[in-house]
């Protein structure tokens, strides 16, 4: 093999471009941003035409539910394309270890952390350059939809008080969540337990808090993981959810702590 006359030296930023790379060529990436898309701008859609087609049927109580949750329904997507974000989070860190790339990874960058915030950072910037469109081009599909009622029903103007935030809130929702979920794969080096550990986390131990006693249900549901991140897509909260600022926060403890996990294995554990 000829020599080379010039060694680059290994920097944060080309460790990212590496990453970005890598990111990009892989077919599951397309097909989970894909869904993540798809299911963000359809769901709100689907809603929107059932809402119109049996407004004038619902009763007085229900189109009073749907009025106070009216902004829900153009972010109802997110609920489901969370799941496509975090499969992917996790799968970007895991498929290296169940293909061995992972040697090759850190034998290009013995230090390895670096290889964690790159693919951290690249994953971030990706997710939410996509998902923020996406959940906007939701909210006006929904609302144009809702709109073409005579009369128009459950509007929700950006002007309103909270609506910027919870559009744009969605968008930063689905990128927290991504991060955490990126973590739990570094943590677990396996794509089926990544995934399993995520699903338990946001999907199974949520609703099993309410077989406990409703005084601990309320006590710790609000500070769950999925709970905190949702606060700051939510419109409106009651005295058993946090504010979007405080919710928030917590859920980046959360986040802190999974990478501050992953980083301290990923640096002692062998590949």
């Amino acid at each position: 093999m000829p020599r080379l006359d010039h060694a680059g030296r290994v920097t944060q930023l080309r460790v990212a471009i590496s990453e970005w790379t890598k990111l990009r060529s892989v077919r599951s990436t397309r097909w989970s941003l894909f869904t993540a898309v798809l299911l963000t701008i359809g769901v709100p859609c689907l809603i929107a035409l059932v809402t119109k087609t049996h407004w004038n049927t619902m009763s007085p109580g229900d189109q009073l539910d749907r009025y106070h949750n009216r902004l829900a329904l153009a972010t109802a997507g997110v609920n489901i394309s969370v799941l496509a974000v975090a499969v992917l989070a996790v799968l970007t860190i895991t498929a290296e270890y169940s293909t061995g790339m992972i040697r090759a990874s850190f034998t290009a960058v013995p230090k390895r952390l670096p290889v964690l915030w790159a693919k951290l950072g690249v994953f971030s910037l990706v997710t939410f350059a996509l998902m923020l469109p996406s959940v906007f081009i939701a909210y006006w599909a929904n609302q144009a939809i809702l709109h073409s009622h005579n009369p128009p029903i459950l509007q929700a103007p950006l002007s309103d008080p909270g609506v910027f935030r919870t559009v744009i809130g969605s968008a930063i929702y689905l990128t927290v969540v991504g991060i955490f979920a990126m973590s739990l794969g570094a943590i677990l080096r396996n794509t089926a337990g990544g995934i399993s550990a995520f699903v338990a986390i946001f999907f199974v131990i949520p609703p099993l808090m309410n077989i406990l006693p409703s005084s601990w249900n309320n006590a710790i549901s609000p500070y769950l993981p999925d709970a905190t991140a949702r606060s700051i897509f939510q419109l409106t909260h009651d005295s058993g959810s946090f504010a979007p600022a405080p919710g928030i926060a917590i859920f980046l403890g959360y986040c802190i702590l999974a990478i501050a996990a992953a980083a301290v294995l990923l640096r002692r554990r062998d590949t």
